[in-house]
């Protein structure tokens, strides 16, 4: 009897670890899903330690671990680089600035808000999807 026991409490701690690693709301380990994700006017690209993201005339690149609270909230810091028409020239300096990149997932559905903390402006807000693919318009 001791041994069915204790083999049950075991298989409960199993279970309890499980999920919990899974995080609130399906998210592995508490970070943001790896994969691509798509929105309107964005496509981000999530890997083990950062993700990079193409807008609209822009990109940008969230860097370190991409970590979630247990709500599914994330303060991430990167860069961002506006893009412009016409050919790059050789040795065009980039134009990056740092940014923070705000949000929520639920490890399916995320919505990302990007400012400019030195300029004190806001890109914008997106809503994007794992496994989408958004539609990026880039400058001509």
């Amino acid at each position: 009897m001791r041994v069915l026991s204790i083999a049950a409490t075991a298989l409960a701690l199993l279970v309890m670890m499980s999920s919990s690693t899974d995080g609130a709301r399906g998210r592995k380990g508490n970070r943001i899903a790896k994969g691509e994700w798509g929105g309107m006017h964005i496509n981000l690209s999530v890997n083990d330690s950062s993700a990079t993201i193409e807008y609209d005339c822009a990109h940008g690149e969230i860097t370190g671990p991409l970590v979630v609270d247990r709500k599914g909230r994330f303060d991430l810091k990167g860069t961002h680089s506006r893009e412009h028409g016409g050919p790059i020239r050789i040795n065009e300096p980039d134009n990056g600035q740092p940014a923070r990149y705000t949000g929520w997932t639920d490890g399916k559905r995320m919505t990302l808000t990007v400012t400019l903390p030195n300029r004190k402006e806001s890109v914008g807000t997106f809503n994007l999807t794992l496994g989408g693919r958004g539609r990026v318009f880039k400058c001509r």
